[in-house]
């Protein structure tokens, strides 16, 4: 684990593109099967990441285990 790394933002395609223009790395993912195959597919060096409120409710508990850091945008 280390302090220093990407951020990417998770979730549906329309809710998490404006975060690119940012530098975040964008993983687009329509529906809980997708969100957990990118969740589990993210690269080691992302630090945070940026879930919808769909993507956080599809990864449930597998979020839980402390890094990468979560935050969730509010609905």
């Amino acid at each position: 684990m280390s302090s220093d790394g990407r951020v990417a933002a998770l979730g549906e395609g329309a809710r998490v593109a404006g975060f690119g223009l940012a530098g975040a790395l964008i993983r687009v993912a329509e529906n809980p099967d997708e969100v957990r195959d990118a969740w589990r597919a993210l690269p080691g060096d992302v630090a945070v990441v940026v879930l919808t409120p769909a993507a956080a409710e599809a990864l449930g508990a597998e979020r839980e285990r402390g890094w990468p850091l979560t935050v969730v945008m509010p609905p």
